[in-house]
């Protein structure tokens, strides 16, 4: 089905930027916005999200400690 929105400009663009830096289209992350408001959330598919993404990140060596979280300045 297609929708027609009526969106400014400058909100426009700036989730553009933000759907292409996840590797998306501004159409994929609408029709996934979509799906999660309506309950249709598929487990399988974020799963698979999940191991697309992990294990990804640089801690640079850093690792959590308790202490320094709670740490009150």
């Amino acid at each position: 089905m297609k929708i027609t929105l009526s969106v400014d400009e400058q909100i426009v663009a700036r989730a553009r930027e933000k759907a292409r830096a996840m590797g998306k289209s501004l159409n994929q992350e609408i029709r996934d916005h979509l799906q999660h408001l309506s309950g249709g959330d598929n487990l399988e598919r974020d799963l698979e999200e999940f191991e697309r993404l992990s294990g990804l990140g640089d801690s640079q060596g850093w690792k959590f400690n308790r202490d320094e979280i709670h740490k009150r300045r």
